[in-house]
């Protein structure tokens, strides 16, 4: 078995989603441009648009309906 170079990973910003389509949690990652985060349902593929405004929220975790 190799050893995997121990560089540290990047750490890449996300919100947690609750996608009630399929009552499962997933996350969504902050796009290039850092303009918004963006993801998808990890059972069925429901696409999910956040977008990064000045005056946002803290919050870390949201429900998607």
């Amino acid at each position: 078995m190799e050893k995997k170079d121990s560089e540290p990973r990047a750490r890449r910003s996300f919100l947690g989603i609750l996608f009630k389509c399929c009552n499962t949690y997933g996350r969504i990652y902050r796009n290039e441009q850092a303009t918004a985060y963006v993801g998808h349902c990890p059972v069925c593929g429901k696409r999910v648009f956040v977008p990064i405004g000045k005056d946002g929220t803290s919050a870390r975790f949201f429900v998607a309906e």
